[in-house]
């Protein structure tokens, strides 16, 4: 599904949501370091994890599909390095995968041979100087492509411990790839943040999966980590929960139709921080029902709000959506990290809805959106963003005229069944051949 075009209907049925990328990403990384058989069971296969899996397997461990005991997911079994990373091969490719990538140079510098990190797309121009302030700390040899494109990235020398400085306003996976490989270094280390850590709920997510296969850490207050050295990890079995960034298309969804959408399998009780999607539809008046395993959201009469980006920036394109189509004005704030993400997500989203007939007016850090009751149609463009790509198939269900998607295909990097999840919600696609 290169090119769409998705007639307008309203949405309504039942779907099963995807299981956190963001988790499995993390169990996926612990099981591969743990001494010992795990198995993560309940992953939604994608692009992003499998880039994460196949490094792991670079760096020495055994993954290998068996049945799931969900019905259309995947199980791992996996044998872990215990704590002694054995390179396979010295070329760990992350595809587009920011996670990955960020992930797994920390445990890439356990090693004290040459690895070379590569990717695709915007991937090659994410930041990645906190890294290489601790390679210099560290006397490890690193070398980029230029001072503006980061990949490949060839690094050659061992972490040594010890008292780290990361900035917590670029992005938190900074953190949680030290989290994972200083537990396993000979000396205790400290993390210190010198900034305010944003999306420090992802931290929490690895901080939660760390504790799961036995890593203490002792976090103060999100401004000090301090990790004792020679832990090991642990192997244990565990099922992934659902996705809440992914589950937030369908909520919107629901909140746009003349009918319901039933959406299964989130945990309520989560820690993941686009958890606050729930808080926020809420506030901006959507009818929500939530009972065990399922969230039901339906018709709804929405109204603008002020949403803070902070902690949940992967749901904010589809909150876009939504204010697009609420009464009066909505105003996103501290958004401005949406601009280094798979393309700039500020940029695309107004883009693409002013297109259709959206009123988005870009700021720096954050959008205005001033809310119509429908939009136009017509044709956009994808941004090869799968999160772009994907709010914008919800829009269509209040577009006056057939709408086209130019590169939909680009949900195959967190959510390759998304489409047909769509269209088992009776939504209308036709493929341009």
């Amino acid at each position: 599904m290169k090119d769409i075009i998705i007639t307008p209907n309203s949405l309504s049925g039942e779907v099963i949501i995807p299981s956190s990328k963001s988790i499995g990403h993390r169990e996926i990384i612990c099981a591969s370091l743990g001494d010992g058989e795990s198995i993560v069971d309940n992953i939604s296969m994608s692009k992003d994890i499998e880039a994460t899996c196949n490094g792991l397997k670079n760096l020495g461990a055994t993954i290998k599909e068996i049945p799931s005991k969900i019905k259309d997911r995947r199980a791992f079994l996996i044998e872990g390095v215990n704590g002694k990373i054995k390179l396979q091969n010295k070329n760990i490719y992350c595809n587009e995968s920011g996670s990955t990538l960020r992930f797994l140079i920390p445990l890439g510098a356990l090693s004290s041979e040459e690895i070379i990190f590569n990717g695709e797309g915007k991937l090659k121009e994410r930041p990645l100087d906190p890294y290489f302030e601790i390679f210099k700390q560290d006397n490890i040899n690193f070398e980029t492509c230029n001072d503006k494109i980061n990949l490949p990235l060839k690094i050659n020398g061992k972490l040594k411990g010890g008292k780290y400085f990361l900035p917590g306003n670029v992005s938190s996976q900074f953190v949680s790839g030290l989290l994972f490989a200083l537990p396993l270094i000979e000396n205790d280390s400290v993390i210190e943040i010198t900034s305010s850590l944003e999306s420090a709920s992802y931290v929490d997510l690895t901080l939660d999966s760390l504790k799961k296969y036995g890593i203490s850490i002792e976090n103060q207050n999100h401004k000090r980590y301090i990790i004792k050295g020679n832990q090991k990890y642990k192997n244990i079995d565990s099922d992934v929960e659902g996705d809440f960034s992914q589950g937030a298309f369908w909520l919107v969804a629901g909140a746009l139709t003349d009918r319901e959408v039933i959406s299964k399998g989130l945990n309520i009780d989560s820690l993941q921080g686009d958890k606050k999607i729930l808080e926020i539809l809420k506030r901006m008046g959507v009818n929500l029902k939530i009972e065990k395993n399922k969230i039901i959201s339906s018709s709804s009469n929405t109204k603008g709000t002020i949403i803070d980006a902070n902690d949940c920036p992967d749901i904010i394109p589809i909150l876009t959506v939504l204010a697009a189509l609420s009464e009066g004005e909505t105003k996103i704030i501290n958004a401005g990290r949406l601009r280094i993400k798979e393309c700039d997500r500020l940029n695309a989203i107004a883009t693409e809805l002013n297109k259709i007939g959206g009123e988005v007016i870009e700021l720096s850090d954050g959008l205005i959106i001033r809310g119509k009751k429908s939009l136009n149609g017509g044709k956009v463009e994808c941004w090869n963003d799968h999160r772009i790509a994907m709010s914008l198939g919800i829009a269509s269900i209040k577009c006056k005229e057939k709408l086209i998607l130019s590169g939909a295909n680009c949900v195959d990097k967190s959510y390759p069944n998304f489409w047909n999840d769509f269209i088992n919600l009776e939504g209308k696609i036709e493929e341009i051949k």
